[in-house]
């Protein structure tokens, strides 16, 4: 179901999955739950089947500390979205949703930012999206308690399952963040246990 012009919900990701590529060396977990939303990331940085980096920070706060950033694939280029993330926040401040749809329309038109390769998982205290270079602005639906759970990036999948599993139980969002990192971490070879969690 389309929210609003250029915004969907992960429903219609699962649809377009072949338009996404399969970015390795990191795993970003979002976790909304009784008011309070959680942004995880493992620190893992590999160069093929090299680990060069374990304690890498991948979760960023902006406008201020409202609003939490975590990124997958090239990190230099995850920087440089990360920038114009800003430069939307700053133009269109405690409006996450436009500054984001903002910014995957610059990024799936503008020749330069078209051959970044980066995901983007961001979110506030009331939302969280997935912004890709196709031009797509994903938010995830709502489990039955009201919950919300999104992840990227090579261990995403096995994030994501977890976090879904334990969405319902009576556990806070960052106990549900640290579990279900921790299982990804066990299960994907680019992903570890060192975590970044950052807290709405």
């Amino acid at each position: 179901m389309t929210l609003r012009p250029g915004l969907a919900t992960c429903e219609a990701m699962q649809s377009n999955s072949s338009s996404f590529p399969d970015w390795h060396g990191t795993t970003i977990l979002a976790v909304r739950k009784n008011g309070s939303t959680v942004i995880a990331g493992d620190g893992q940085v590999s160069m093929g089947p090299t680990v060069v980096k374990g304690n890498a920070r991948k979760v960023r706060r902006l406008a201020g500390g409202k609003v939490v950033a975590g990124f997958a694939g090239a990190t230099a280029d995850a920087f440089t979205l990360i920038e114009r993330l800003e430069a939307k926040l700053e133009q269109y401040p405690h409006q996450l949703a436009r500054a984001c749809v903002d910014l995957a329309k610059d990024w799936r038109t503008d020749r330069y930012l078209r051959k970044l390769e980066a995901m983007l998982l961001v979110a506030d205290k009331t939302a969280i999206y997935t912004v890709t270079g196709v031009g797509d602005v994903l938010e995830p639906g709502e489990s039955l308690g009201g919950g919300a759970v999104a992840a990227i990036g090579s261990g995403g999948n096995y994030a994501l399952a977890a976090g879904k599993a334990l969405i319902d139980l009576d556990l806070s969002a960052e106990d549900i963040a640290r579990k279900a990192m921790g299982i990804a971490a066990e299960i994907c070879v680019y992903t570890n246990g060192n975590l970044t969690v950052e807290s709405l």
